[in-house]
Parts: C-alpha cells; structure tokens; sequence
C-alpha cells in the first residue's frame, strides 16, 4: 500500500501532541481554511509517494519517542494508509494522535458509507477535529489553532455513542480554568 506524505517523518515534535512525537505530514486536502500554515500539503498530487512498509522501517527506528502524530494536509483524506500506520505504531507501544479539519460528527456520517473512518479512529488515542478557523485563532488552546477544534477521545466516543472532549490541556490563567469554547 502507498501513501502520499508531504515530506519525509518528523521525529522529537513537541508541539504536535503531548509527549515527544514524530509526525507523518499527509499530503491533501480540500478544506483549505484560510490561515493554514500548510497551504503546500492542500494539493493531492503534491508530495512524495511512499510505500507503507518504508515508513513501518521508519517507524522501527524511532528512539524516544512518546508516539506519532498524523496531520497534513488531513489524513482523513487516506484513512486506509493511515489507518495501517495508527496499527503498526501502536503495536510499537505508540500512542496515536490526529489531526483532522472534519468534525466528528462528519467523519462518522461518512463511515456509514465507508466503514475504514469508524475503524481508524477506534484506532486514534486523541483527535483534533474541525477546521482551522481564522477568526478564532488563539493562542489559548493548547495543540489547536482555533476555538471551535476539539480535542477528542474517540475510543470513548465510540463507546458511548457521545462526543468526549477531553479538557486537561486546556490552559489555565491565574487559577481559574481558561477553555476553548466549544460548538
């Protein structure tokens, strides 16, 4: 199986996820929020084509990293590829967290018709969901750039049929809890 990545992995972020990660930047995407600081992953034939087996090597190599992060461009864009990476890692003893400009809600309306969005995101320990919104940037929402993006639980959301927003990394400003406000 191939996946078309926009550059090679990226390993010890610390900013793309808790804990030190490596992060697999997909290539394409049609949301194009306005303010997307990677405008060059929106192109579906951007990028570089690799084979799925060279990125499990990659992975294999990785050294102290707390997991792996997919983002882009959006992965939801190849969920069969990314889906097989999010397993592969995890057997590794990864944690898997992704970055989507769907909503929950949306990907689990399209899984109705294409059951690989349930089956990878039962295999995502934490999803960033919705699209990058100009008008509520801020910097007050730890692993998102903008108010309405919600950082999710999907196992546990899956499991009770509700959207769990898990709020520990939302900021607090001088002992009172500061958080995104969520739609």
């Amino acid at each position: 199986m191939k996946i078309r990545l926009a550059a090679p992995l990226q390993p010890d972020s610390i900013v793309d996820g808790a804990g030190i990660r490596t992060v697999i930047w997909t290539q394409g995407c049609s949301h194009k929020c306005k303010g997307c600081h990677n405008p060059e992953t929106h192109d579906f034939n951007g990028g570089y084509e690799f084979d799925l087996e060279d990125i499990k090597k990659k992975i294999d190599e990785l050294i102290g990293q707390d997991g792996i992060t997919l983002s882009g461009g959006d992965p939801m864009f190849q969920p069969e590829a990314c889906n097989e990476i999010a397993i592969y890692a995890k057997s590794k003893g990864l944690n898997i967290w992704c970055y989507t400009g769907f909503t929950y809600e949306k990907l689990i309306e399209l899984s109705l018709k294409k059951p690989i969005y349930k089956e990878f995101l039962s295999n995502i320990d934490i999803l960033i969901d919705g699209p990058f919104v100009l008008s509520k940037k801020s910097l007050d929402c730890t692993f998102r750039g903008s108010t309405n993006q919600r950082i999710i639980d999907p196992k546990k959301s899956l499991e009770t049929g509700n959207i769990e927003v898990i709020t520990k990394y939302d900021k607090k400003v001088k002992n009172e809890k500061k958080e995104c406000i969520f739609i």
